[in-house]
C-alpha cells in the first residue's frame, strides 16, 4: 500500500491545497478529450509529476494492483463475444481508450499520498470546506488513510496463515468465506482499539493543525490546475 514517505522533493515542498487542486484538474482533463494526442500529453504530464515526487511507476502499479488488473481486463471483456468472430476489435479499442484515462489520475493521486502527511491533508480539507462538514470530511479521510492499510495487511496475514495450513487445497468459496470472516473480525477489533485510542488521546474536532502557506512553487501548480480544469471548455469550443 502507498503511504507517506518523508522527503525533500518538489512535490513534498508544495502546499497540500495546490496538490489537491492539481489532482482535480488532472481528473477533469483526463475525461475532457479521448484523442490519442491528448492522452499522450496527459501521460507526459503524469511522468513529470512522478519525477517531481520521485515515485516510480512500478510502485504506483503495486499500490493500485487490483485496479490495474481490472482496467487491463476491461478491453478483453468488451471485445469478447459468445460466437464468431469471438473477439471484436472495435469495442475493445473503445474500452481501451476509456480505461486509458484512469492511470494518470491514479498516478497523480499516488504522488499526493506519498508526499503529503495526513495532518496536512486534514488541515487543507478543513480550510477548503468550512465548518463542521469540513471537519467531518477531514477526520474521515485521515482515519481511512491510517486504517485502510492496516486492514489490507490483516487480510494478507490471514491469507498467508491459510496457505501455511494448506488452505490452497480448499474450495475457492470456502477460502473466500474464511478470509472475509477473519478479515471482518480483525477490522472490528481494530476499530474498537481505535475508539479507545481516540478517547485516551482526548480526540477533538478542532485540534491545532499545522500552518499552511503557499510558496512560489505553488502558484505555477495552481495555474496549471485551473488550465486543466478549463480544458473541457477549450475542447468543446474547438
Amino acid at each position: 500500500m502507498l503511504s507517506y514517505v518523508p522527503g525533500d522533493t518538489v512535490a513534498h515542498q508544495l502546499d497540500p491545497r495546490s496538490k489537491l487542486s492539481f489532482q482535480i484538474g488532472v481528473a477533469i482533463a483526463a475525461f475532457a478529450q479521448p484523442s490519442t494526442a491528448w492522452l499522450a500529453g496527459l501521460y507526459g504530464l503524469t511522468a513529470v509529476v512522478l519525477l517531481a515526487g520521485r515515485l516510480s511507476p512500478r510502485r504506483v502499479v503495486r499500490g493500485y494492483g487490483v485496479v490495474f488488473v481490472v482496467l487491463a481486463l476491461a478491453p478483453v471483456i468488451a471485445g469478447t463475444t459468445l460466437g464468431p468472430p469471438w473477439f471484436r476489435v472495435d469495442p475493445a479499442m473503445t474500452s481501451l481508450r476509456a480505461v486509458a484515462r484512469v492511470p494518470p489520475v491514479l498516478a497523480v493521486s499516488a504522488v499526493y499520498v506519498a508526499t503529503t502527511p495526513i495532518r496536512e491533508t486534514r488541515a487543507a480539507i478543513e480550510r477548503l470546506v468550512p465548518g463542521r462538514p469540513g471537519q467531518l470530511l477531514a477526520v474521515g479521510m485521515s482515519l481511512v488513510v491510517r486504517f485502510f492499510p492496516l486492514v489490507v495487511d490483516d487480510l494478507r496475514t490471514v491469507r498467508t496463515a491459510m496457505d501455511a495450513r494448506g488452505g490452497q487445497r480448499q474450495a475457492v468459496i470456502d477460502r473466500a468465506r474464511r478470509l472475509a470472516v477473519q478479515g471482518l473480525d480483525r477490522a472490528l477489533a481494530r476499530s474498537d482499539r481505535l475508539a479507545v485510542a481516540l478517547r485516551a488521546r482526548c480526540f477533538a474536532w478542532n485540534p491545532t493543525l499545522p500552518p499552511l502557506a503557499l510558496s512560489r512553487l505553488d502558484y505555477p501548480v495552481l495555474v496549471a490546475s485551473v488550465l486543466l480544469a478549463l480544458s473541457p471548455l477549450v475542447q468543446s469550443a474547438a
